[in-house]
């Protein structure tokens, strides 16, 4: 007999949560050193296999490009790796001798990993890693489009565990993704934290379902070109960064806005790093193809500029590095003004740094609240006085906005997941790592007696008596006579 797929698909999201269960309550009693070491052969194995895993996240999505998708493992395998490496999540973790309290880190148990499919053996890679460093076990949901390759990332995850002393079951991905599936993992009682990357549905559903969750907003990250920008290098990182994997990570530039007074620097310089800028024809066939359905049209979404230009029925060059446009509207009936994750960009001309911040604060709002925005400038004072009210949990100077904001060129703490804080709805602005990923218990040890004022220290039974000046002597005569007439009474 058939079963019904979404029922073999919660069944499995059961099965594996517990035992989930029962690999964190073996890997919770393991030290640091067993622990670093389950890591370190993690690592180890996704800095081997990131290529392969790349071309297959490739072959099966359609997304990306196999060179590109392989740094991004190795990003994860190697820079999230060493950040993290020498942190402590075991027992007790800092000691403040002077306040005499102890911290202890107590790992959350079993998280769900939700797995998008514009980064999937990446993400798989980064958020086992992080996972595991705190004491726990990953159970992960991979996007349809991507489920056999973030199910070979997962598998080469737990093996390599398994090889430096972990236990079975420690880190595991579901085989058939439903819907039902990913709603039975977020909500079971074995989950205990939500690790979400995708669409906004999906965080929203992480977020509703009861469990702690560490989701991400969308990322329309604006990026201004100050008048005192070095050109040459800002656009040597701007093409750099939103030509990564064609433009699949969220923080990566969606639009430039540039001051009057430099646009013409700006955009021959562009044109020299390989944009084509497209002409008024071109820019209405690209802008028809780049929403549909009222969101972005994943036909476009991790394709070359060739292959988006066909699509639209236009034709540009062989040798063109991304496809640009210049826009002066903000607003979902202006295209080229939401999140594009494609190597399409666009131009807003600013008259000055006071109508530039405008523009980024407007597109921010639209649909990057919380995330990522960018700056190239060499003027300190300029710097300061732009980022200080903008609504970003990353301000990236002078870099590419993916590179910077994901930890890589900043000294941000290397990440595949960005929080937006509250501005994106989020729970929290950081770059997320193992030490979001335990609860800390904090020992604290007595430093002093309290002090209280002598009026506090009066017992309520004491107050509630009269003191003896205030009873006459009639009042006492009287109280005797009631407790021996009591005490005639009841000899009676």
């Amino acid at each position: 007999m058939m079963l019904d797929l979404d029922l073999q698909s919660v069944q499995e999201v059961r099965q594996y949560l517990l035992t989930a269960k029962e690999a964190q309550k073996q890997i919770r009693n393991k030290s640091q050193d067993q622990i670093d070491q389950i890591v370190q052969s993690m690592a180890d194995a996704a800095k081997k296999e990131a290529g392969r895993l790349a071309a297959l996240a490739v072959e099966e999505t359609g997304y990306g490009r196999v060179s590109d998708k392989t740094a991004k493992n190795l990003f994860a395998a190697n820079e999230v790796f060493q950040a993290i490496k020498e942190m402590k999540t075991v027992g007790i973790i800092h000691r403040d001798e002077q306040k005499r309290v102890w911290e202890i880190a107590q790992p959350v148990g079993v998280i769900a990993g939700i797995v998008p499919s514009t980064n999937p053996t990446s993400t798989v890679i980064y958020k086992a890693l992080i996972s595991v460093k705190a004491g726990n076990a990953i159970v992960f949901s991979p996007h349809p489009q991507a489920a056999k390759c973030t199910k070979e990332a997962a598998r080469l995850m737990q093996e390599a565990a398994e090889r430096a002393g972990a236990p079975a079951g420690l880190i595991s991905c579901v085989t058939q993704p439903t819907m039902a599936a990913s709603e039975e993992l977020m909500r079971h009682a074995c989950t205990d934290v939500i690790l979400a990357t995708g669409g906004m549905a999906m965080v929203k559903a992480a977020y509703s379902s009861g469990k702690p969750a560490f989701g991400v907003g969308p990322g329309n990250v604006p990026v201004y070109i100050h008048a005192s920008a070095d050109i040459p290098a800002a656009i040597r990182q701007i093409m750099q960064s939103k030509t990564f994997d064609y433009g699949t990570i969220c923080a990566s530039e969606q639009s430039l806005v540039v001051d009057k007074a430099i646009k013409r620097k700006v955009v021959a310089e562009l044109k020299r790093q390989g944009a084509y800028f497209l002409d008024d024809h071109e820019t209405k066939r690209v802008a028809a193809i780049i929403m549909k359905d009222g969101g972005l049209n994943p036909a476009i979404v991790g394709k070359s500029p060739q292959a988006i230009a066909e699509l639209a029925g236009i034709l540009v060059p062989e040798d063109a590095k991304l496809l640009m446009a210049e826009e002066t509207g903000i607003g979902r009936e202006f295209p080229y003004s939401i999140e594009k994750l494609a190597p399409i960009l666009t131009l807003y001309t600013a008259a000055d740094s006071q109508e530039a911040s405008s523009i980024c604060q407007r597109l921010l709002a639209l649909g990057g609240m919380g995330h990522t925005l960018g700056i190239h400038c060499q003027d300190a004072q300029a710097i300061e006085a732009f980022v200080l009210d903008k609504p970003a949990s990353r301000i990236v100077v002078n870099t590419g906005t993916t590179f910077g904001g994901i930890g890589a060129t900043t000294g941000i703490l290397p990440s595949l997941t960005l929080g937006c804080g509250s501005l994106g709805n989020n729970v929290s602005s950081d770059n997320i790592g193992p030490q979001h990923l335990f609860n800390i218990k904090r020992v604290a040890f007595g430093l002093r007696e309290m002090k209280l004022d002598e009026a506090d220290r009066v017992t309520p039974a004491v107050a509630a008596i009269p003191s003896a000046q205030a009873i006459s002597r009639e009042e006492i005569a009287e109280i005797i006579k009631s407790v021996l007439l009591e005490l005639q009474s009841s000899n009676r």
